[in-house]
């Protein structure tokens, strides 16, 4: 498996994703993040996986989850996660700070 580098603004974002899911039902939280996991180690290893997403950032790519979209830089060893969005929002260049 490749390397999957979270930045800090990444981080808060599954925490808040688990603490919204959690609300409801811990184990469905836990689930959710085993399936967003899941698909990093993917990208980690298949980095172009991804759509490109050069409309955000130059370098960026996106890739879904269930409603869930991880935003990330391939890297020659793996990913950086930048961001994790729902779906459902407008996600425009001012969501990313690199």
């Amino acid at each position: 498996m490749g390397e999957v580098v979270r930045r800090p603004r990444a981080r808060r974002d599954l925490l808040d994703l688990w603490d919204y899911i959690a609300n409801d039902d811990e184990m469905a939280a836990d689930g959710f993040l085993d399936r967003i996991e899941g698909a990093l180690a993917m990208l980690s290893d298949n980095p172009k996986a991804g759509r490109h997403r050069p409309e955000l950032v130059t370098t960026l790519r996106s890739f879904p989850v269930e409603s869930i979209v991880l935003f990330y830089f391939p890297m020659q060893t793996g990913i950086e996660l930048v961001r994790v969005l729902s779906g459902y929002r407008d996600i425009g260049r001012d969501d990313f700070d690199a």
